[in-house]
């Protein structure tokens, strides 16, 4: 029996007004499982509505109850991780066990870090001088849009929705219509906690319609959106009638610096897991593997052994550590950009290949983990977001070179850098030109700080603060002592 999944709006799931829907595929086996509810312009109509009605008694309630209500979400995900995982297994085809570890305790996490982070938040500020106060408040936008992707699709959309709703806001959101599921399931938490009506709307679709329709209403005061850095320009140029705030949380190139003075044993275990979790489809995942010259060889050698030893398998599969792909678009491009690197003379070190397994998932779309040497930095390669498990490797002579190949990219989403030298480790860092960047470590995150990119990664920060701030607007009363 197919799974459907309608929109939730003003706490009711609802079918789309024109009755339409898309499929939803299993990546693992490449064969529909469910449909989802494919949004008109109708469906975003009501939802606003819905959450324009909602918002003056949610913003009116005290910062301490709106807290209550997200840290009840978050019991009822924690308590619901099981199947929330083989949910999340089952729409991207990641590892169930990775979604146990990492996507649904963060979104945990999410609804807990900013229901209390934000007790210390500073929503008002007097200043005053011998004649006049200065009354300084921070007060929610209204109704706000949240646009999450695929490949992190509960763990993302809660980090969006978290921040949003506990400063005031109310909010539209729309998970990726190919990965719906946990976000539905979300809703049914916030109806099973009595979250009240209006609250939060989710609306289902495709990004080219429901998507735009969502940045170009008006009433939407705000978009918080995660994913392609072409969306995300198209995005920014369809806000500009209603000058609404904008958090484009967009692509990378990201590299990892890695110098012969590193910890080579933690090095080389950290970078298989910076280059291929998620199937390497994660915005942070090392793409650019920059090594110096006087150990490239030896890495090389160990960086293949190494992941050659993965357990590439059905997602369900405990044991398996790398999965499938998690659209059929997706392994296209990246079959297509795999024929680049062999047109442009890159040699294929380990995989490069699609992979057919036996049994439940012989239909999937599964692709080795690539690594590919001999490209130039301007190759293609090197410069394009493939957001899938492939990675070219370059070698270095100096500090300079390296500093000057990871800046040459169009992104600056993120970096790592191997080196027990403190001083050249904070040379590198103060050099690069990214957001994020990570010394002998990858994807360690603390909420309170700021995450985004600079050049064509992103606009705007996510993360304590920064997430609180952008979500309210600032209001200065002036009056005479």
């Amino acid at each position: 029996m197919l799974e459907i999944v309608n929109n939730f709006i003003n706490g009711e799931f609802v079918e789309p007004h024109k009755k339409e829907y898309l499929d939803i595929y299993e990546p693992a086996t490449g064969s529909v499982y469910g449909r989802v509810a494919d949004s008109s312009s109708h469906d975003i109509k009501i939802a606003v509505e819905s959450a324009k009605d909602a918002f003056p008694s949610w913003s009116g309630l005290s910062f301490a109850e709106r807290a209550g209500y997200l840290k009840k979400i978050a019991v009822e995900i924690k308590n619901r991780s099981n199947i929330l995982a083989k949910y999340e297994s089952r729409d991207t085809g990641k590892p169930i066990t990775l979604a146990r570890k990492v996507d649904i305790p963060r979104s945990v996490e999410n609804f807990n870090f900013f229901a209390n982070f934000s007790e210390n938040f500073d929503f008002e500020l007097s200043i005053e001088n011998e004649f006049f106060i200065n009354s300084a408040s921070k007060q929610a936008l209204g109704v706000v849009g949240c646009i999450s992707p695929w490949n992190l699709p509960l763990y993302l959309f809660t980090w969006k929705i978290a921040p949003a709703l506990v400063v005031g806001n109310t909010v539209l959101a729309k998970p990726s219509e190919i990965t719906p599921l946990t976000a539905s399931k979300l809703a049914e938490i916030c109806l099973d906690i009595g979250l009240p009506k209006g609250v939060l709307n989710i609306v289902n679709g495709s990004g080219l319609v429901a998507g735009d329709l969502i940045v170009k209403n008006k009433n939407i005061k705000a978009i918080s959106f995660t994913g392609g850095t072409s969306t995300g320009k198209q995005i920014y140029q369809n806000s500009f009638d209603s000058f609404k705030k904008l958090s484009l949380e967009m692509g990378g190139k990201n590299p990892a610096i890695i110098f012969a003075d590193c910890d080579y044993e933690s090095m080389l275990k950290t970078v298989v897991k910076s280059s291929f979790t998620n199937q390497g489809q994660i915005c942070l995942c090392s793409s650019r593997i920059l090594v110096e010259d006087s150990i490239f060889e030896k890495f090389k050698t160990d960086f293949c052994n190494a992941i050659s030893k993965l357990n590439i398998g059905d997602p369900i599969d405990d044991k398996t550590q790398f999965g499938s792909i998690s659209s059929e678009s997706q392994f296209k491009k990246i079959k297509h950009y795999i024929n680049v690197a062999k047109n442009e003379s890159g040699n294929i070190l380990f995989g490069g290949n699609a992979i057919q397994l036996q049994g439940r998932c012989k239909n999937g779309w599964f692709i080795d983990p690539t690594v590919i040497e001999g490209l130039d930095n301007r190759s293609r390669l090197n410069q394009e977001e493939i957001f899938g498990p492939v990675v070219t490797l370059q070698s270095f002579q100096s500090e300079k070179e390296a500093i000057e190949i990871a800046n040459d990219t169009q992104y600056g989403l993120s970096a790592t850098i191997w080196t027990k030298s403190h001083k050249k480790s904070n040379r590198v860092a103060k050099n690069i030109d990214a957001g994020v960047i990570w010394i002998n470590c990858w994807m360690v995150r603390d909420l309170r700080t700021p995450f985004g990119g600079m050049k064509d990664s992103g606009l705007g920060r996510e993360g304590g603060e920064s997430a609180l701030r952008f979500f309210t607007e600032q209001k200065n009363i002036c009056k005479p002592k």
